[in-house]
C-alpha cells in the first residue's frame, strides 16, 4: 500500500466521502492513543522553566499533584492538579484556559471549573502586589465550584512553590495521566471516529 492509498483523496472537505473518513478514522484511532504520551511530554517542556518562581514549573505542578495525592484525592483530581498549569508555554496570558481544554473531555464538570478558574482564585494571594484585584474571584462567590476552587489554591496549588518541600517524580504520575486519557466521557466526537 503506497503512501497515497492512506490518506483521504479530497482537496475540499466539502468533497470528502465516507471512504475518506474511514481512511482518517484508521489513523485516529493510535493518534487518540498516543495522547497520554504527547500531553506527558508537553509536561516535561516545563522542567527548568522558572519564570522568576522559586522552582521550575514541572516541579510547581508536580509539588500541586503530590500534596493533592498525600491528602487523599482521588486519580482524576491529582492529575487535573498536575496539569493546572501545562498551558503555560503557550498560554502565557490564558494558561488555564489551554489546561481546561485539554482536560474537558476526560474530567468532571467541578474538577474541569476548578482548573479553568484557578487563575483568578490564586490571584487571591498576589494580584494587589500587582495593581490587580486580589479580590476578582469574589465575583464567582455564589457558583457551587467556589469552595473547591478555593480550597485548591490554598492546600495544593499556593504551596507548591518549596525547593523544599516533597516532589513525586513524573514517572509516580504517569499512569494515573494515562488512565484518564485512555477515554474521553465527553466529546463531539465520542464513537464516531474509530471502533463503534
Amino acid at each position: 500500500m503506497s503512501d497515497d492509498d492512506d490518506r483521504a483523496r479530497f482537496k475540499n472537505m466539502a468533497e470528502s466521502d465516507a471512504n475518506d473518513w474511514l481512511i482518517i478514522g484508521t489513523h485516529f484511532i493510535p493518534f487518540a492513543r498516543a495522547l497520554p504520551d504527547r500531553v506527558l511530554a508537553h509536561l516535561r517542556l516545563l522542567e527548568g522553566d522558572y519564570g522568576g518562581f522559586p522552582v521550575d514549573r514541572l516541579t510547581h505542578c508536580l509539588q500541586t499533584a503530590t500534596r493533592a495525592h498525600a491528602d487523599g484525592r482521588d486519580e482524576e483530581y491529582v492529575v487535573c492538579a498536575l496539569l493546572h498549569d501545562i498551558g503555560d508555554t503557550l498560554g502565557a496570558y490564558n494558561h488555564p484556559d489551554i489546561a481546561a481544554a485539554i482536560l474537558k473531555p476526560f474530567v468532571s464538570d467541578e474538577n474541569l471549573w476548578m482548573v479553568e478558574k484557578h487563575g483568578i482564585f490564586q490571584g487571591y494571594y498576589f494580584f494587589h502586589h500587582i495593581g490587580m484585584n486580589r479580590d476578582m474571584r469574589d465575583a464567582f462567590r455564589d457558583h457551587p465550584c467556589y469552595a473547591r476552587t478555593e480550597e485548591f489554591c490554598r492546600l495544593y496549588d499556593g504551596p507548591a512553590f518549596d525547593a523544599m518541600a516533597e516532589a513525586r517524580p513524573l514517572a509516580f504520575f504517569e499512569p494515573m495521566v494515562r488512565r484518564l486519557f485512555a477515554s474521553p466521557r465527553q466529546s463531539i466526537y465520542k464513537g464516531a471516529l474509530g471502533p463503534k
